[in-house]
């Protein structure tokens, strides 16, 4: 058995992280999840958030979301829309492009499944997961049951009349 995981991070823009590390966490959709050397293989939906692992003894965050994770030999592939390390977090400019999503969140007076508004959502979160990284996340906001209905949508969903192996029907 290895003793650390070989660690790869793809986005749309190329391969953004190729590290051995001890172990990671990552954000999947049904909840955060450890991996370490030897861990079974796994196939994961991930959402927005922060991914850590260590290396050397120190703990390493990083931005990343939505996207996949394999778990193999030893070997963690995660597959992501975005990356991003803390140094390369402007937070006055995050923090603009949140105000701007919340803003354009409020002012929604369409369909909750909209894809302009799924957009808004994820630009939300993906910012308020910069901020937290960086050190300064921003204050909770409260939505209303719409604006919720609305950002579940990036959890990776069957295609409308598809059912899955736990429906009762």
């Amino acid at each position: 058995m290895a003793s650390q995981i070989d660690l790869e991070i793809v986005t749309p823009e190329g391969r953004q992280l190729h590290e051995s590390v001890d172990d990671l966490t990552a954000p999947s959709v049904d909840g955060e999840f450890g991996v370490l050397p030897g861990h079974r293989p796994l196939l994961a939906a991930l959402k927005t958030g922060l991914l850590a692992f260590h290396k050397n003894g120190e703990e390493v965050r990083i931005a990343v979301g939505p996207g996949f994770v394999q778990v193999a030999e030893d070997r963690a592939l995660v597959l992501a829309d975005h990356f991003m390390r803390k140094e390369q977090i402007d937070p006055v400019l995050v923090r603009r492009d949140l105000k701007d999503a919340d803003e354009a969140i409020e002012r929604w007076h369409g369909d909750h499944q909209d894809h302009q508004l799924i957009e808004w959502v994820m630009k939300a979160r993906w910012c308020a997961t910069l901020l937290e990284l960086y050190g300064d996340p921003p204050p909770p906001i409260v939505r209303t049951f719409r604006e919720f209905e609305a950002g579940a949508l990036e959890s990776y969903r069957l295609p409308e009349g598809t059912e899955s192996a736990e429906s009762p029907h």
